[in-house]
């Protein structure tokens, strides 16, 4: 039987994306919403094995709706640009049992997905989240891309920051790579 997803995003083009990489895989997607409040009536109506939903939403965020459909049958997943500590944190007590840094790729998304709805198929290791280490590495590598493109571009943090976001997201790769392009003067975005 096919695992039944509702996808919460506010942009849509991510929504678009995941719908296409899940459907491809064999998952049914049976909603989509954007802001909170719809993807938590849509978890409640349609009881689907999965909910990706996005941190920052109109309306409740992705960590609101976990707290709300907590308990209920429907495993989370939170779908996040950001991979603050205490974010984690939230999410884990919320009922949250993943998230995924975006911009994302199938060969993430899909084997994360896997072990969520079989985990018997692989160990607890492979559920949990990247290294502290890792995560700490990316921060920094990505503030100074920020820092260069403000630096070099006249720009502010939050335009640098969303030119790197998007080029992630336009070259499918994560946001570490494009600022270590930036830092390498490799960038021509």
């Amino acid at each position: 039987m096919d695992k039944r997803v509702v996808i919460a995003d506010d942009e849509s083009i991510i929504r678009l994306d995941l719908k296409e990489i899940l459907e491809g895989d064999g998952y049914l997607v049976v909603g989509e919403a954007a802001t909170g409040d719809d993807a938590l009536d849509l978890i409640r109506t349609l009881q689907p094995d999965l909910a990706l939903l996005d941190v920052k939403m109109p309306g409740m965020d992705g960590i609101e709706v976990a707290r709300a459909v907590r308990g209920g049958g429907t495993h989370v997943v939170l779908l996040t640009a950001f991979s603050q500590r205490a974010l984690i944190e939230n999410a884990r007590e919320a009922g949250v049992v993943a998230y995924l840094v975006k911009p994302f790729r199938s060969s993430e998304i899909l084997p994360k997905l896997a072990s969520i709805v079989a985990p018997s198929a692989l160990t607890p290791e492979v559920v949990d989240r990247p290294r502290a280490d890792d995560k700490i590495e990316t921060r920094e590598i990505v503030q100074r891309a920020k820092e260069t493109l403000m630096r070099e571009r006249g720009l502010d943090e939050p335009a640098a920051f969303e030119i790197i976001q998007r080029s992630a997201m336009r070259g499918r790769t994560r946001m570490r790579d494009v600022a270590q392009q930036i830092l390498k003067g490799e960038f021509v975005g």
